[in-house]
């Protein structure tokens, strides 16, 4: 009844806020522009998809902050155990020198782990995310700086986006934005900066087991140099071995070993503390740092390469990021972490005042006697740990940089379903066991490996602080001065630093750079090729004429089932589809052109993955689809896949059916009834409240259209019942209209139960004939090989080997 209710000061049923949106828009589509585009539309979803960024509660929190100790901290905890020996490799020669390295330690891990990770780059994460592709990725949402040209309107419609626009008085953050997108340059180094964040990220998951492994089993007595190499390198790779069980399971396995460590090292630093000279608390006085460089002007230079030491695993704290959350990491570094190493450290300078030619042993002759092999146990299993850090912040950062085509395919194992964001990557996993046992044997002391170590965690720091000074200046729009103070004051320090442990280059330093020239040639050949590929496949679309064309060729056989005809362009009609009907002459009942495309956010809601539009002649039966994903969206099984896909497709269907057939040949007829009212049926939602939908787009025909101000007509269920009252009589109109789209729909239905069949293009990537010789050697050799060796497309989207067709075609670029 109360459907039909009626105006009885008229005698006529209200008329329904829909009718008046359509009746006032006088909606002409003869005014809708073109736009290569799916429609705006699909992008307006109300409900967001919860990320490990959003509220938790606090016992959560607090669990997570426990497993943060055992995953992020094991590097940075265990740095006592060389940083003053390699601080102080020749010997301590005065002991005011003492009180000058603990006032640098001190200030050190106050400014850069504290003040500026914990409380300011923290903060850049990308919905919970961390690492050097976060902020890339971050960049890349708020300004078009992608090297490969798959941005699309709708996309800035996300619910994970969160797009700001710049206040009227903030010029400086869109002269900025519009510069960058402009030069090519810029883009270049943003994406250079970003692969060497990944390759250096990747160093330290090479150089942390080895000198935090090498320098714990050093501590037993009695055994040469080969020994203490050799069971390192056994405990290396049992620690490789059990990644495959995911960070939540290491994470509670090994956070009481560290939660224990740095009780042990707290206790330890207050004992030498009160027992051997207290006094040199007096380091916390930063003079004591200007009379240490006066004193001792380029040996105390040269020692910052030791002294950065004890900050190594800083970057793990956001890099590691996506595996827990801000507040998590904040509650762990500050209440535990931080006191810790202050009174270790404090504690084995008191030891070195009264003890100054222990410096190379430092931490285990502080220890008492009855500690000792407790202590030693502990920080074995410390050391460890500490690999776990850096290891688990590769996997996140390399998973990142997969969804933007800045990495080879590997696989993305998503190792816990009750915290996002943790993953495990097995081919990185055996790499970064090989390159560790290669280290080890090769290097053999923690000295050397020191020096390396140095230069990966500054270049690390340097690339965060230059990248998240862009983002201050144009997505946060900070005050221009406290933006000077952040990076004067950081990259001061940080490149302060990097010239101390450049210095010893040649002793070593040489190995991460190595390293990371090797990643980032790999990545950039990756990229490089993607990009021209993909260029290749805009400049050779099948246009709208040669389907027409196709489809009324009788000679091409329609066989039953779904096609799903993979493809990369995000636009227009890959050229692989006039190539596979030309070879074969024969196409499925239905044919999906599907695009599976990464997104710069962290996840994309279900409800707004899949964009449609229909291909002319609409009963040839062709759409194409784009399916979005976020870089930590995890690709659902073909079944799954499967059902999204067809839910969404009659979706599509049914709207587009609506609004081409339904809502333009009536809105004049409404608007001259205006007595038509809109009766809400099977979950519509009146009082002006759009229903919420998939997000599946819905577009006249062939042409994508935008209208103009992106002023789009309501979605309407296929269910709503119309009804035009003129006196007595009334007139449905739905009929007509939704026996079109259910004959569809059941041709789709019959299509599915007739089997889904998945088709691929092999595509043989060379370079033309008249290119240059090094693009030669970059497309036909470098490309090839890594096409070769690493993942295919098919096993990265789970597509079922039975029932996947495989096209050849040659793209010269």
């Amino acid at each position: 009844m109360a459907d039909h209710q009626v105006d009885h000061q008229n005698g006529q049923p209200p008329q329904s806020n829909t009718t008046r949106s359509l009746t006032e828009r006088k909606i002409s589509w003869a005014r809708l522009r073109r736009a290569d585009s799916f429609h705006l539309e699909a992008g307006n979803v109300s409900s967001k998809h919860p990320t490990h960024g959003a509220q938790v509660s606090w016992r959560r929190t607090l669990s997570l902050a426990f497993q943060s100790v055992g995953v992020i901290y094991g590097d940075i905890g265990t740095s006592p155990l060389y940083v003053y020996s390699s601080t102080f490799p020749d010997g301590i020669k005065h002991n005011d020198d003492i009180l000058g390295v603990l006032s640098l330690i001190i200030y050190t891990i106050i400014l850069v782990p504290m003040i500026k990770y914990v409380f300011i780059v923290l903060r850049a994460n990308d919905h919970g995310d961390g690492g050097t592709f976060a902020l890339y990725s971050l960049i890349c949402r708020y300004a078009n700086v992608s090297l490969i040209p798959k941005n699309q309107p709708e996309d800035a419609q996300l619910s994970n986006y969160k797009l700001d626009t710049p206040s009227s008085n903030l010029q400086r953050a869109q002269n900025i934005k519009n510069m960058i997108e402009r030069s090519k340059v810029a883009k270049l180094m943003l994406f250079l900066a970003a692969t060497l964040g990944t390759s250096m990220v990747i160093g330290d998951g090479v150089l942390t087991p080895c000198i935090s492994v090498l320098s714990a089993v050093s501590g037993i007595k009695g055994l040469n140099q080969e020994a203490v190499v050799y069971i390192s390198i056994a405990i290396l790779i049992v620690l490789f071995c059990v990644q495959r069980f995911g960070t939540d399971k290491v994470g509670f396995s090994f956070a009481p070993a560290v939660c224990l460590w740095f009780l042990f090292i707290s206790g330890i630093g207050a004992y030498n503390l009160f027992k051997h000279d207290i006094g040199v608390l007096r380091a916390f006085n930063p003079q004591y740092i200007v009379k240490y460089f006066q004193r001792n002007g380029q040996k105390a230079w040269i020692s910052l390469g030791g002294v950065v030491l004890c900050i190594t695993g800083t970057e793990a704290m956001f890099a590691d990021l996506g595996h827990f959350n801000v507040p998590a990491v904040q509650i762990s570094f500050s209440g535990i972490v931080l006191p810790a190493l202050l009174i270790a450290y404090s504690g084995q300078a008191a030891y070195l005042s009264k003890f100054p030619d222990h410096v190379k042993t430092t931490f285990y002759d502080s220890i008492p006697g009855p500690l000792y092999w407790p202590t030693f146990v502990v920080a074995n299993a410390a050391a460890i740990i500490a690999s776990q850090a850096m290891i688990s912040g590769a996997f996140a950062i390399i998973s990142q940089s997969l969804s933007l085509s800045c990495f080879p395919r590997v696989k993305v194992v998503h190792t816990s379903a009750k915290y996002e964001g943790q993953v495990y990557i097995p081919e990185i996993n055996y790499f970064l066991m090989i390159a560790c046992v290669i280290v080890t044997y090769g290097f053999k002391t923690t000295d050397k490996i020191g020096n390396a170590y140095g230069i990966a965690v500054v270049s690390v720091m340097l690339i965060t602080t230059s990248l998240l000074t862009l983002i201050m200046l144009f997505i946060w729009k900070t005050n221009i001065w406290w933006i000077a103070l952040f990076f004067l004051g950081f990259m001061g320090v940080e490149l302060t630093y990097l010239s101390s442990v450049l210095y010893k280059f040649s002793q070593g330093g040489y190995l991460p750079l190595a390293l990371s020239l090797v990643l980032m040639t790999m990545m950039g050949i990756w990229h490089y090729s993607q990009q021209q590929r993909y260029m290749f496949e805009m400049k050779n679309k099948v246009s709208s004429v040669c389907v027409r064309d196709l489809a009324k060729n009788t000679d091409i056989k329609r066989l039953p089932g779904i096609g799903l005809l993979y493809s990369e362009l995000v636009q227009g009609i890959p050229p692989i589809f006039s190539h596979f009907v030309s070879n074969i002459p024969s196409i499925h009942s239905v044919v999906v052109m599907v695009s599976v495309k990464a997104i710069p956010i962290s996840y994309v809601s279900v409800e707004e993955r899949f964009l449609f539009r229909s291909v002319e002649p609409r009963e040839y039966h062709v759409y194409r689809c784009v399916v979005r994903y976020g870089y930590k969206d995890s690709i659902e099984e073909p079944h799954e896949f499967e059902r999204q896909l067809m839910h969404n497709l009659k979706e599509f269907i049914r709207h587009e059916h609506f609004m081409n057939e339904g809502v333009v040949e009536n809105a004049q007829m409404m608007h001259d009834h205006e007595q038509a009212s809109v009766v809400p049926h099977s979950g519509f939602l009146g009082e002006g409240k759009a229903r919420k939908s998939s997000s599946s787009a819905v577009v006249p025909a062939d042409e994508s259209v935008v209208p103009e101000h992106h002023n789009i007509p309501p979605r309407i269920s296929s269910s709503s019942i119309q009804s035009v009252s003129s006196g007595n009589r009334r007139e449905n109109i739905p009929l007509a209209l939704t026996q079109g789209a259910e004959a569809q729909m059941q041709y789709v239905d019959k299509a599915m139960d007739q089997g889904v069949f998945y088709l691929i293009g092999e595509a043989e990537v060379v370079a033309k004939k008249d290119s240059s010789l090094l693009k030669k050697i970059v497309i036909n050799y470098a490309y090839t090989f890594l096409r070769k060796n690493f993942r295919h497309g098919g096993k990265m989207l789970a597509i079922p080997q039975t029932r996947l067709l495989k096209v050849g075609m040659t793209y010269e670029i």
